[in-house]
Formats: C-alpha cells, sequence, structure tokens
C-alpha cells in the first residue's frame, strides 16, 4: 500500500512538472510578442511612424516581415528595413518595397553621381579613394576602391539619398588597414605629385591622380591629359621604396582605357 501511494505520487508530481513545461513555450512566445502574425506586424508598423513611411505595409510570418509599398527615396526603402529588424517579434525582413518617385534617365544619374562623388570627402584623404559606378535602370552599382569604412559608408550614403535611384550595390572593397601601407600612400603621394609635371593634379581636389594601396601593391586611377604624364606616374609610383608592385590604370582624357602596366 506504501509503494502504490508512493508511486502515486511520484506520478502527480512528473504530471504536474509535464503540465508546467508544455505551458512554459506558449507564454514565452506570447510574452515575446510573437505570439500571432498580428502582433508581430503591429510592433513593426509601429516603427514606421514617420511621413516617409505613410505608403508602406508590414505583413508578418514566423518572425519573417515582408515589406511592401512605395517610397520616395532609396534611403527610406533601407531605413524602413533597419526599423523593422528592430521591432519585437521580427527575426529576419523580406524588403519589397519599390522606390518611387520622378524617373531619371541611366545616363543623366550617372553624370550627376559621378559629379556629387568625385568631391565626396575632400580634405579627407580623397585622392586615396578610387570609387567607380554605373546605373542600370536606376540601379547603382558602386565599386572600387575606398582607404576606409568611413569613406565607403559616404559613399553608399550620398547615393542612397539622391532622387532617381532605385537600389544600391555595394562592392566597394576597404583597402586593409596597415601603418606600413598609410606610409607607402603617403611616399607615393610625394612621389607623384611632387614631381614638375604632376603637381597639376593637385589643384583641383576632386580631380586627383588616386592612390589605393593593398598591402604594399599600389592602383592608379584618375585622367590625366596625356600618355607621358601616365607614364611619368607609373614610373614614379614604382621607384618608392617597399612598394611592391603598381598597376597603372590612369586613363588619358580622349582616349579609350589600356591595360595597365
Amino acid at each position: 500500500m506504501k509503494t502504490t501511494k508512493h508511486i502515486f505520487a511520484v506520478g502527480s508530481i512528473v504530471a504536474a512538472l509535464a503540465i508546467g513545461v508544455l505551458s512554459l513555450p506558449q507564454r514565452s512566445f506570447a510574452e515575446n510578442g510573437m505570439g500571432t502574425g498580428q502582433d508581430g506586424a503591429s510592433n513593426a508598423q509601429a516603427k514606421l511612424n514617420k511621413s516617409q513611411f505613410k505608403d508602406v505595409k508590414v505583413a508578418v510570418d514566423n518572425g519573417i516581415a515582408t515589406l511592401t509599398g512605395s517610397v520616395s527615396l532609396y534611403e527610406y526603402k533601407k531605413d524602413a528595413a533597419n526599423r523593422v529588424r528592430r521591432a519585437k517579434g521580427v527575426t529576419a525582413v523580406r524588403n519589397e518595397i519599390e522606390v518611387a518617385g520622378k524617373g531619371v534617365a541611366d545616363s543623366e544619374l550617372k553624370t550627376k553621381l559621378l559629379e556629387k562623388l568625385t568631391y565626396d570627402r575632400v580634405g579627407y584623404g580623397n585622392a586615396f579613394n578610387s570609387i567607380s559606378l554605373d546605373v542600370q535602370n536606376g540601379v547603382v552599382t558602386l565599386a572600387g576602391h575606398a582607404r576606409t569604412d568611413v569613406d565607403k559608408d559616404s559613399a553608399v550614403a550620398l547615393v542612397s539619398t539622391y532622387p532617381g535611384v532605385k537600389d544600391v550595390v555595394d562592392d566597394i572593397e576597404v583597402d586593409p588597414t596597415s601603418i606600413m601601407d598609410d606610409q607607402t600612400r603617403m611616399a607615393v603621394a610625394r612621389a607623384v605629385y611632387g614631381y614638375p609635371s604632376l603637381n597639376k593634379y593637385a589643384i583641383d581636389p576632386a580631380k586627383p591622380i588616386r592612390i589605393s594601396v593593398q598591402n604594399g601593391h599600389v592602383e592608379l586611377f584618375g585622367v590625366v591629359d596625356s600618355q607621358a604624364d601616365k607614364n611619368t606616374a607609373y614610373i614614379r609610383a614604382n621607384g618608392v621604396p617597399g612598394v611592391f608592385s603598381v598597376k597603372n590604370y590612369l586613363q588619358v582624357a580622349g582616349q579609350p582605357s589600356e591595360k595597365p602596366q
């Protein structure tokens, strides 16, 4: 009889524990705001309480938020995703927002953005950035090299806020962080700009001979007036102590680009 009571008591305890354990996930799920898609959508929509998001809608399914609707700038599309990603109950974001607004021809958009980029970060080592861009159906692809993450982020932000940009593909490479490379950059700049026939390229801060350095390997970008200037820049850079190699991507004004030396 004593054994039967003991078994019954143990069974009751196990049953109680099982009921408690089974109820925990349900309470936790609800408390986390993930009990229903409606809860998650409400939390996410509340993050978009700015006028620029008035035409944006959010649906949440199993923690995945899908954004639809339209905004006037690509910057707002990106910002909407960042805001919703922080919403309670959201684990991932699918961004299907369209960038509306007045359309701009690809050629016009490219010209305007290139002009903006040439003056970006002037005074902060602009000559050590060599960022290029292409535009296809309003989608801007950024490539090339940036000296720092700040330079890269600045270029992306500049393009993202420009009217007519529908999307941005960021393929910019940030040069490795290295004291030796920093010293090489300065040495190459002195060697190039210090030469009499080349110091004219230091006059306009938006049109320098651009110098990129990755682990002692130098790349030259930009547009020069003559083949002689291109050759001289290559020779000057290649003569700097500690430089392992030089790739000369300088273009001569009015001529098609050539293979690098």
